[in-house]
C-alpha cells in the first residue's frame, strides 16, 4: 500500500477534530449514482446564517468508467464558476489530471496540469499552474515501516521565488499516528491521534509560530455509540467547545446536529446541521 500524499499526514487526528463540526452553518448535502453505475451527480448547499449571511452551492456531476481509464467531472457554483476535470489512471502507478476553471462574469480562469506516482514506498505529485505564474508544485512522501518523511515546495517561476517550502515527518503505529510539521520554517505544528479501542478515538493537535509567545492547542474524542450514531467534543486554548451529534435516521439518509460554546464569554455560541442523502 503506498503512502498517504503530503496533504493527508495527520489526517486522522484533522479530520477528529475538524470534521462533523458546521458551527453556525445548515448544510445539506447529496449524492446519488445513476443507474448504469457510472454516472454521479453530487450537489451540496450552505447557509451561513449567523455572520455572513451568505448562501452556497454546487452541482457537481462525474462520468466514471470511460474508455481508456478516463474520467471527466464538471462542477459549477453559486459564485459562477465553472471547474471542468479529466482524469486518466490507466498507466501504472501514475495518474494524470487536467483541470480548468472559468467565471464567466469575470473572465478569470485557471489550468492546471497534474500527475501522482504512487509505489509501496512512495506518493509523489507534481502539478503546474500554466496562467499563475506558472507555479510549480512538487510534493513527495517516503515511507517504510510506518515511518513516513513528506517534503512540499511551491515556485513561482515568473518572480523566481520559491512560495511554499514545508517538511513532515509521521508515524503510524497499530492504534495511534503522531504527525509534526515545518511550514516555511517560521511555523510548527504537531498532532497526535489514538484509537483507544473499538468505538473511542481521541486526538490532538497543537502549533506554534516562530517569534511569537502564543501556542495553540486543541483536544478531543468521538465515541461510536452503535452501528447508526456517534458523538464527537473537542476543546480548545480559548476555552470554546465544540460537541456534535451524528445519527443515521435510515440507510442513505444522515444527519448531525454540532454546537460551539465560547467559555470565556457569553456571546459567540454557534449551532450547525448537517444533512446528509445518498441514494
Amino acid at each position: 500500500m503506498a503512502p498517504p500524499k503530503y496533504d493527508d499526514l495527520g489526517k486522522d487526528a484533522k479530520d477528529l477534530l475538524n470534521k462533523s463540526y458546521n458551527f453556525g452553518a445548515i448544510k445539506l448535502e447529496g449524492k446519488t449514482l445513476a443507474a448504469n453505475g457510472k454516472t454521479e451527480f453530487v450537489s451540496e448547499f450552505t447557509h451561513d446564517y449567523t455572520e455572513s449571511g451568505a448562501v452556497g452551492a454546487t452541482l457537481e456531476s462525474k462520468w466514471k468508467g470511460l474508455p481508456y481509464g478516463l474520467s471527466i467531472s464538471e462542477k459549477w457554483n453559486t459564485q459562477n464558476v465553472i471547474l471542468s476535470k479529466i482524469t486518466c489512471d490507466k498507466i501504472a502507478n501514475l495518474t494524470l489530471d487536467g483541470e480548468v476553471t472559468f467565471a464567466p462574469s469575470t473572465g478569470k480562469k485557471s489550468a492546471k496540469v497534474k500527475a501522482t506516482h504512487q509505489s509501496v514506498y512512495t506518493n509523489v505529485v507534481g502539478d503546474v499552474d500554466l496562467l499563475s505564474g506558472p507555479a510549480v508544485n512538487l510534493s513527495a512522501v517516503f515511507g517504510y515501516g510506518g515511518l513516513l518523511a513528506g517534503y512540499q515546495a511551491s515556485y513561482d517561476t515568473g518572480n523566481s521565488k520559491l512560495t511554499k517550502n514545508n517538511v513532515a515527518l509521521a508515524y503510524k503505529g497499530g492504534d495511534y499516528t503522531l504527525h509534526g510539521s515545518i511550514v516555511d520554517a517560521t511555523k510548527f505544528a504537531c498532532s497526535l491521534h489514538h484509537s483507544v479501542h473499538a468505538g473511542l478515538a481521541v486526538g490532538a493537535q497543537m502549533s506554534w509560530a516562530a517569534g511569537g509567545d502564543s501556542t495553540s492547542f486543541t483536544v478531543g474524542m468521538k465515541k461510536e455509540i452503535d452501528a447508526d450514531a456517534s458523538v464527537k467534543a473537542k476543546i480548545d486554548n480559548n476555552l470554546r467547545v465544540g460537541l456534535s451529534y451524528t445519527q443515521t435516521l435510515r440507510p442513505g439518509l444522515s444527519a448531525t446536529l454540532s454546537g460551539l460554546l465560547n467559555g470565556k464569554e457569553a456571546t459567540g455560541h454557534k449551532f450547525g446541521v448537517h444533512l446528509n442523502l445518498t441514494a
